[in-house]
């Protein structure tokens, strides 16, 4: 089961919830930011093929080391529970998150980076 959290980088242990528009919530009394186009540079599903072959520059560069670290790597593509996705995220201020979600809130990020 997916734990709806950032599981590495910025705003690590935060919730990320939203069925319309994905937010990571890491302060409960502010507006969440939002997972769309507007304020997403990059992403990337990390898959079980990336661990394999690390051949895009995102994987390259978010997640070989300069995101996660090595901890932080294996934390993220241990996700292999069916439903659960895990996304390297690069915000356009720079910030850098891994974001693990299961298959509802998956659909609303897909949809708005489209």
């Amino acid at each position: 089961m997916a734990q709806n959290k950032v599981i590495a980088g910025e705003y690590m242990g935060s919730f990320v919830m939203g069925f319309v528009t994905p937010g990571i919530y890491p302060n409960p009394k502010k507006p969440p930011i939002e997972l769309t186009k507007e304020n997403v540079l990059n992403y990337e599903v990390i898959t079980e093929e990336h661990r394999k072959s690390a051949a895009s520059g995102i994987t390259r560069g978010l997640v070989g080391g300069v995101l996660l670290g090595p901890v932080g790597l294996l934390a993220g593509l241990t996700a292999k529970t069916k439903g659960t996705h895990v996304i390297a995220i690069e915000f356009l201020d720079g910030n850098k998150s891994l974001i693990e979600i299961d298959e509802k809130i998956y659909k609303a990020f897909i949809q708005k980076m489209f």
